[in-house]
C-alpha cells in the first residue's frame, strides 16, 4: 500500500510535536516563543563570554592563538589537550554536609551525595612529559547534580595564577618557547617577560617558599579564580574554593624520583589500598577583596566554610577513561554558582573549547591511536 504524501506545510507541526516530546514539553505550553528567548540569551551569553576574553575582535587573542602557542611550545600530539596532555582520570563521589547552602542554591551544596569524575594532570602539551618536569599539577573535577545539572571545575595546587589577564598568558607562552639549540627557554627572554609583568612576583614568591607535595593524593588544589555564590532569596557572595586533603603533606624529594610517571603510579597504588579524601573548603569574600585579578590573594582572616567530602575511588587511564570526552570548562556552572569578573575565566573557556574541539577532530579522523601508544608506554595509568 502507497503511504500517504504528506504535505510540506504539514512537516512543521509534526517536527514541532516531535521537538516538543524529546525536550518534554507539554502540547499545549507555549514554545516557539521561548525557544527564541533561551536562543537570544544563549547568544548574549557567549558574546560577552567572547567580549570579555578578547576574541570578537581582530586586534584581541583568540583561542586559536593560545592553542597554537602550546603547539609550537610543545610540539604537535594529535588527538590530545593542548594543554595537561598527560593526565589520568578517577572516579568517586562528593558529600555535601550542608554547611554551604546558606550561601549558594546550587544541590550540590546540601546534605546529599554527587557522583564525580576527576583528572589528575601535569601542564603542558606533551603527555610523555616527567612528572617533575614542573612544579604545579592540577586537579578537574565534574560534578554530576542530581537536578541534572553540572559543575565543572579546574584547580591547580598553587592558590593564585602567574598573570592577571589572557595577555599576559600568552606573553608567557611565547617566552617561555624552547631555543631549538638547548630545549629549554631562553633566560633572557625569561627575564625581560617577568620584568614587564611584575605581577608574576606572588607566584614566584609562594612556588619557591612551598615545595611541591610528594604525591597527588597530599596536595591540596585551588580555585584561583573567585566566583560568585548566589543563595536562593539571590543574596550574592564571591568566594575561592580549595580542595584540601585528608592525607598529610610531605614535600617532593630532591632530587624527585626518576620515574617519569612517578606521581600517576603512586595514585594508582595508593587507590589499591582504599579511598583518597579531600575537604571542599570555601573562602568567603569582604567587600573590597580583588575578584578579577587571579594573582591577588585575599586576607588570611577570612570565614573558611568545609562544605564537604571528595572522596576518590579508582584511577581509570584517561585513553578510554570517563574524562576522555570532558572538557573541563569552568563556565559550566550550576544554578547558585557564577563566574566572576575574572578576565581570565571567559579566556580559559574559549581555549578549552577550542582544544576540545581540535583533539575530538583528530581522534575522529584517527588519532586515538596515539593514547593507546602513552597507555603502553605508562601502565601504572590503567584502571587500578
Amino acid at each position: 500500500m502507497t503511504p500517504p504524501k504528506i504535505h510540506p506545510s504539514d512537516k512543521k507541526p509534526r517536527r514541532l510535536a516531535g521537538l516538543r516530546r524529546a525536550l518534554g514539553v507539554p502540547d499545549n505550553a507555549p514554545f516557539i516563543g521561548p525557544m527564541l528567548l533561551i536562543a537570544g540569551v544563549g547568544l548574549a551569553l557567549v558574546g560577552g563570554y567572547g567580549y570579555a576574553a578578547g576574541w570578537l575582535s581582530p586586534q584581541r587573542l583568540s583561542p586559536t592563538q593560545i592553542t597554537t602557542a602550546f603547539n609550537r611550545n610543545f610540539g604537535a600530539h594529535p588527538g590530545f589537550r593542548r594543554n595537561h596532555a598527560k593526565g589520568v582520570c578517577v572516579i568517586g563521589d562528593f558529600e555535601g554536609n550542608g554547611n554551604a547552602a546558606q550561601f549558594s542554591e546550587a544541590t550540590v551544596f546540601g546534605a546529599r551525595t554527587t557522583p564525580v569524575i576527576g583528572r589528575f594532570a601535569i601542564p603542558g602539551g606533551n603527555p610523555e612529559i616527567a612528572d617533575a618536569s614542573s612544579p604545579v599539577r592540577s586537579m578537574a573535577l565534574l560534578f554530576q547534580l542530581s537536578n541534572g545539572e553540572q559543575w565543572r571545575t579546574g584547580m591547580n595546587n598553587t592558590p593564585m595564577f602567574i598573570v592577571k589577564d589572557p595577555k599576559g598568558f600568552y606573553d608567557q607562552l611565547l617566552a617561555s618557547r624552547p631555543d631549538p639549540d638547548t630545549g629549554k627557554p631562553d633566560p633572557a627572554r625569561m627575564k625581560a617577560f617577568f620584568e614587564s609583568h611584575p605581577e608574576t612576583a606572588a607566584f614566584r614568591r609562594w612556588v619557591a617558599a612551598h615545595p611541591p607535595s610528594s604525591s597527588l593524593a597530599n596536595g591540596a588544589y585551588y580555585s584561583i579564580n573567585a566566583f560568585k555564590l548566589i543563595a536562593a532569596g539571590g543574596a550574592e557572595r564571591y568566594v575561592r574554593w580549595a580542595m584540601v586533603p585528608e592525607k598529610a603533606y610531605a614535600p617532593v624529594a630532591s632530587p624527585p624520583p626518576k620515574d617519569p610517571g612517578f606521581l600517576q603510579q603512586d595514585l594508582a597504588q595508593l587507590l589499591q589500598q582504599g579511598p583518597l579524601r579531600w575537604h571542599l573548603m570555601l573562602t568567603l569574600a569582604q567587600p573590597g577583596d580583588v575578584t578579577d585579578d587571579a594573582t591577588q590573594s585575599w586576607p588570611a582572616d577570612r570565614t573558611v566554610i568545609d562544605a564537604g567530602t571528595l572522596t576518590l575511588k579508582r584511577a581509570v587511564t584517561q585513553d578510554d577513561g570517563p574524562c576522555r570526552d570532558v572538557n573541563f570548562d569552568p563556565l559550566v556552572l550550576p544554578h547558585g554558582i557564577a563566574a566572576s569578573n575574572d578576565p581570565l575565566l571567559a579566556a580559559r573557556s574559549g581555549a578549552y573549547s577550542k582544544s576540545f574541539n581540535l583533539r575530538t577532530r583528530e581522534e575522529a579522523n584517527g588519532a586515538n591511536g596515539a593514547g593507546a601508544a602513552i597507555a603502553a608506554a605508562h601502565p601504572t595509568t590503567r584502571e587500578e
